[in-house]
């Protein structure tokens, strides 16, 4: 394997949708607004997608450090655990990311002032903390929390406010759907790694509270980010055109029904050995992921299309 396509596999490209989601749609509130910035939003772009590439690239530094990535693991290539790659390359990697957050983030904060700083912070600070440090969250159960607020509220108030330089409230509301759905990205990563996670001590939330209470959870956050919100964007009078968020939750219908048949909540068919395994939750956490990207830009869209 050619040492680009190494790096490309090592920034995971497919789950970056999760950054890019609720940078769409706090883009589209702010055309409806009528007062989007195009390279202020672009900023906001780039910053949030080098910030998952540092936490992606610090996940897997870090989960081989701790001997969370072993061959046992089901999924998609650990690049340092695969040995595509070394330690020392990832962690030159994360530092040349970090030069580059900081690039998009130095031109934000001349655009939006100190708020940009904290969040900034913050989210970098969540970024590294997610698997290492003293306290990682991800080995703490606490990465849900992280997932909801980063890549839900605080991404999408955040893209909003750098363009408006104030709040709105319906960017918190379009931020928690996207936050569900983005929990609903992570659970279904943790319900695929829950047997490598445990063993190498790895307390995620789908660790903790075992297969059916993490494919439920998984469950409820895409209903709720999936219908219960778009209803609720509708009510509060935004537009028709909003429901085009329903495209994320159509994506993953058959994902639902693999991640319960997988829990033992559903029928598989045949006996209970014909129920899905761990390597049928690969192309789920696709789907999910390709789902919080139609669920962004149909927010995105139904916004730009109120304001049109």
């Amino acid at each position: 394997m050619s040492r680009w396509r190494a790096w490309f596999l090592a920034i995971r490209p497919r789950t970056l949708t999760v950054s890019i989601a609720p940078v769409l749609a706090g883009t589209g509130l702010a055309l409806a607004n009528g007062v989007a910035v195009p390279a202020v939003a672009s900023a906001a772009l780039a910053g949030a997608v080098f910030i998952q590439i540092i936490a992606n690239l610090a996940n897997d530094y870090f989960d081989f450090a701790k001997g969370a990535d072993t061959e046992e693991r089901v999924g998609p290539v650990r690049v340092v655990q695969a040995g595509l790659l070394t330690p020392q390359s990832v962690g030159r990697g994360i530092f040349a990311f970090l030069f580059l957050a900081f690039f998009a983030g130095g031109y934000l904060l001349g655009a939006a002032g100190w708020p940009v700083a904290a969040v900034g912070a913050a989210s970098l600070l969540c970024a590294f903390a997610y698997t290492s440090g003293p306290f990682p969250l991800a080995y703490r159960g606490l990465g849900d929390v992280f997932v909801f607020i980063f890549f839900g509220p605080v991404a999408v108030m955040g893209t909003y406010y750098v363009q408006a330089l104030s709040l709105s409230p319906h960017s918190l509301l379009a931020g928690i759907g996207l936050g569900l759905f983005s929990m609903a990205v992570l659970g279904a990563n943790n319900l695929r790694d829950m047997e490598t996670d445990a063993a190498a001590g790895k307390r995620t939330l789908a660790v903790r509270v075992g297969p059916l209470p993490a494919a439920v959870q998984y469950v409820i956050c895409l209903v709720m980010a999936a219908f219960i919100l778009p209803i609720g964007y509708f009510w509060f009078g935004w537009p028709i055109w909003t429901l085009a968020a329903l495209a994320g939750p159509a994506t993953c219908v058959r994902a639902v029904v693999v991640v319960l048949q997988f829990a033992g909540a559903l029928p598989a068919g045949g006996d209970a050995a014909a129920r899905p395994g761990r390597e049928a939750l690969i192309p789920v956490l696709g789907r999910t992921a390709r789902g919080v990207g139609f669920y962004g830009a149909g927010l995105g869209v139904g916004f730009a299309m109120w304001w049109l």
